[in-house]
């Protein structure tokens, strides 16, 4: 089954975006959440900020916690000829053991009347903000319950990284509700209604030494209180989805349950997306599994970028007046926000068996090494 990608892909590059401050240079925009608001769809971006480069010099922005007014960044220096740096991964940099991230990331709305042509807010429309945010805020997914639209977002800082929620009713005003789940957890998507009584929410703890990255589902009364975590679905120890898989956008209902677009890892760092279909009264049992992925970088702007070979969702839609066509928005190589369509009836005609690996918590993996002893790069979370 073919992705009908958008002739217009990229459809919002790095220059599209004015960066919140003269100082920096905005060096990607991607990974949005989705949602519809009347009779537009807004994305709610993560753009991704630098100061600009030097040759002998690496900048690292932190969030200022000295106490000052407004969202001011401060900005750490290693010189690139420092032994004790290890800047080799574009994402990040470790000095003396210790990670920084080479960008900071605030979210942004871009909003549109046909899920094509962008307009692009020129501030920032949530900054970091307080120790938790201090490395920035990634990767928001948007659930609109009732009147109410849930904004979860990974929230990076010294402490380490974890996802947390704010709501807002009308776009304008938002309020945070703080850490939802514990630190080492993020691919977090809320369910869009109550299922028995309770909420659910697709969520990714990190494995530490004994699984690999794994989707798992917890139930919450009131959206801020999680618990009966279990695992739904692994990765496959081989092939497209080999190392790791997340969820991708929060899930979609449609006549046999819950499609959910996720994402996968092979060993050589490769990023995919695929479906996922999950029981209408209890979605902690998986129905079906797509036999191959729906969506892996094959254009130029997938391949190469701020984080080559990535294709990433965090938004889908149904296109407005038409139920059947889905808009899946996603992250292309870090660096530009794509999108394409499919049938969703033909979506969930195409899965099938889930592999045994994937829902058995991959009973293989022998604590870091799988598939013939190959590890894979390191590569984005």
């Amino acid at each position: 089954m073919l992705a009908e990608r958008s002739s217009f892909n990229p459809l919002i590059s790095p220059e599209d975006v004015i960066p919140s401050r003269p100082e920096l240079m905005v060096k990607g925009v991607c990974n949005a959440g989705a949602t519809t608001f009347g009779d537009e769809i807004l994305l709610l971006l993560r753009v991704m900020e630098a100061p600009a480069p030097d040759d002998g010099m690496v900048f690292v922005p932190v969030l200022d916690l000295d106490g000052r007014p407004g969202n001011a960044y401060r900005f750490l220096t290693f010189r690139k000829d420092d032994p004790d740096l290890d800047s080799s991964d574009p994402r990040v940099v470790s000095y003396r053991g210790r990670l920084y991230l080479t960008v900071i990331s605030h979210l942004r709305l871009a909003r549109s009347v046909d899920g094509v042509n962008f307009s692009i807010d020129p501030k920032p429309t949530i900054m970091a903000q307080g120790p938790q945010e201090s490395y920035g805020i990634e990767d928001a997914r948007v659930t609109l319950i009732d009147d109410t639209y849930y904004i979860t977002y990974v929230a990076v800082s010294h402490f380490s990284y974890t996802t947390s929620l704010m709501t807002t009713t009308d776009w304008s005003d938002y309020q945070r509700r703080g850490a939802i789940f514990h630190p080492q957890n993020k691919d977090v998507v809320i369910f869009p209604e109550r299922i028995n009584g309770a909420y659910f929410a697709l969520h990714r703890p990190d494995p530490g030494k004994f699984g690999l990255p794994a989707i798992w589902i917890a139930r919450s009364p009131d959206l801020l209180h999680w618990g009966d975590h279990r695992h739904l679905l692994g990765p496959s120890l081989e092939g497209w989805d080999a190392w790791k898989v997340g969820a991708g956008a929060p899930p979609i209902a449609t006549e046999r349950g819950w499609l959910e677009i996720y994402h996968g890892v092979s060993h050589d760092g490769v990023y995919g997306l695929a479906a996922l279909l999950l029981d209408g009264e209890d979605p902690s049992r998986v129905i079906a599994c797509s036999p191959a992925p729906l969506l892996v970088p094959e254009t130029m702007y997938e391949i190469q970028g701020f984080f080559s070979n990535t294709v990433f969702t965090d938004g889908v839609v149904r296109k407005l007046g038409e139920s059947d066509r889905l808009l899946v928005y996603y992250g292309a190589s870090d660096q530009y926000v794509c999108m394409t369509e499919f049938s969703i009836q033909a979506i969930l005609d195409s899965l099938g068996p889930c592999k045994p690996a994937q829902t058995q918590g991959n009973m293989l993996y022998d604590g870091g090494r799988v598939d013939g002893g190959r590890s894979p790069r390191p590569r984005r979370e």
